[in-house]
């Protein structure tokens, strides 16, 4: 079907499927922290403002958790149908972390998410903020399992291979905490929290564009430029950790990355741009920065670096796709530096809601992270090619004995039924964000206490939890 065969699109299909599903994470794995945090202020300063934020985010959260609920549970489908023989073969050793990951990580969010939606007024402030606090552990342990899978298979320990083919496990600990694991954890966390804090800086933006006097959207775009100046060069730094351990475990994916097709004995340029041209074997049109990219990756401008001549051509990833997600996730990466720099310079100038320019380069950067997200996880995943477990089992070997039609049919499903839903749901998420947060969010005067009891009417509590004084 298409021209392709069934190897090609069941990778498209499960491209097409996680590109959807990791969107959603990102941003809820970020937005439960903030949501954390907000609740946590409140209960510290007693302001009425913070509530108002987390009844305004908690509404976006439940939309976002819904629609990365279903996207993920559409995607682990195909492991049984396009990928049975991969998952025959290291189902003994993923399939136990997967299964935590529902236990442990999906448990926890899925038992406190209705408590924190709903149960303020029910279980009372604190045992209120305690559920926020277990729905984001749950996002973060989630993120840990699943993360540690993939980098498994990104840097495969404490395995075995056992009489039939199957990869069983011999030291769970080398298996959780593989080579690239700790790396790979922190560069997604601080991508997510990064996702988050530029949404919210955007809404934020938008809405102090419309009334500088809104101190809810004040507060929001302060606490997302603090965040963007605080993590964006902790996530650069990250990131360069995190190449160098791929370029001890996978070089041929930060080959691709450089786009160095030939070994460079004395030095390896930094290529900014160009074109890659993998029939020459060549990048076309290079800026590039000479002996730049062996002092980033080996601290020695004459260092040398090896190229893709040295690895056999049918085991090399396809470059063009790498070279240049790769480039969109870090050119992103210092743009969100950017901004976050100028945020400190316009903060220290008093002017941080006056500078329009700035405000709207905020709002156009609202979607950035996704992309960079996407952009990194194409980087990672194609340059892992030809294998799906790194060094060890390809891709090919991989996919089960099925007919290009059958796939192909189902990707059309899937391309129609997911714009559909999703695109709905992010149309719904759009129009909360485009409403501004106000006062009384959740239907409180400014300074109403919560009641904290059950069914019945209860007594009236503060912030801080605490029973008023008869005078």
């Amino acid at each position: 079907m298409f021209g392709l065969e069934a190897l090609m699109l069941a990778r498209i299909q499960f491209a097409f499927t996680v590109s959807f599903h990791i969107i959603f994470p990102a941003f809820s794995i970020g937005l439960a922290s903030y949501l954390a945090v907000l609740n946590g202020l409140w209960l510290w300063t007693g302001r009425s403002v913070f509530l108002d934020l987390f009844n305004y985010w908690k509404k976006i959260f439940a939309v976002a958790f819904g629609m990365g609920v279903v996207s993920g549970i559409v995607m682990s489908y195909q492991f049984g149908t396009n990928w049975s023989v991969f998952s025959d073969k290291v189902g003994p050793v993923i399939g136990p972390l997967m299964g935590y990951e529902v236990l442990s990580a999906f448990f926890l969010e899925a038992g406190f998410l209705g408590v924190m939606l709903f149960g303020l007024s029910r279980v009372g402030p604190r045992l209120h903020f305690a559920a926020t606090l277990m729905v984001a552990l749950g996002t973060f342990m989630s993120a840990f399992w699943i993360l540690s899978v993939n980098s498994w298979m990104q840097t495969p320990a404490g395995y075995a291979i056992n009489e039939v083919g199957q990869f069983v496990a011999t030291d769970w600990w080398a298996v959780v905490f593989n080579p690239s694991f700790p790396y790979r954890l922190v560069h997604m966390l601080l991508a997510a929290y990064l996702t988050t804090a530029f949404v919210v800086g955007a809404v934020g933006a938008l809405h102090v564009l419309r009334d500088r006097g809104n101190e809810g959207a004040r507060i929001m775009f302060s606490m997302a430029m603090w965040m963007a100046a605080i993590v964006a060069p902790i996530q650069i730094f990250a990131g360069d950790l995190h190449g160098l351990n791929t370029l001890e475990h996978q070089p041929a994916k930060v080959m691709a990355m450089e786009g160095h097709y030939q070994s460079h004995p004395d030095g390896a340029p930094l290529i900014l741009f160009g074109i890659p041209n993998s029939a020459e074997k060549r990048i076309d049109y290079a800026i590039q920065i000479p002996k730049l990219s062996s002092l980033i990756l080996k601290h020695d401008l004459n260092a040398p670096l090896a190229g893709l001549d040295t690895i056999p051509e049918h085991l090399q990833p396809p470059v063009g796709v790498v070279f240049w997600s790769f480039r969109v996730m870090v050119g992103i990466g210092f743009a969100m530096l950017g901004i976050g720099a100028l945020s400190l310079y316009l903060r220290w100038r008093r002017q941080l809601y006056d500078a329009r320019p700035f405000l709207r380069a905020a709002i156009l950067m609202g979607p950035a992270g996704f992309v960079a997200v996407l952009a990194g996880w194409i980087t990672t995943e194609v340059g892992r090619q030809p294998y799906t477990v790194y060094g060890l089992l390809t891709t090919a070997q991989s996919v089960s004995p099925i007919d290009a039609a059958a796939v192909g049919a189902s990707l059309v499903a899937f391309i129609v039924v997911y714009f559909a839903l999703f695109g709905a749901g992010t149309f719904y998420i759009l129009r909360l964000m485009n409403h501004p947060p106000h006062v009384a969010e959740s239907g409180l005067a400014p300074d109403e206490p919560v009641r904290a009891g059950g069914i019945m009417p209860g007594p009236v509590m503060d912030a801080k939890g605490a029973l008023p004084v008869a005078p």
